[in-house]
């Protein structure tokens, strides 16, 4: 029974994040890449905590204007 509402949790936190995206790239400000550009593992690292990063601000942004 744990794991199934662990599940659910987990399901809902991706539906908001996925919800939360087009708010997340616009705040994060990353350019796209030019195509057949590829990045470094280490420009994806540094991109990856750029995004999680302006996740925090955007989640933290919509509980603020829904009070």
């Amino acid at each position: 029974m744990s794991t199934d509402a662990n599940l659910a949790q987990q399901q809902m936190k991706q539906k908001e994040f996925m919800q939360l995206l087009p708010l997340v790239s616009i705040i994060a400000g990353l350019p796209t890449s030019e195509h057949g550009k590829y990045v470094s593992p280490e420009q994806m690292e540094i991109r990856a905590n750029t995004l999680k990063a302006a996740y925090k601000v955007a989640r933290n942004l919509v509980i603020e204007i829904s009070k």
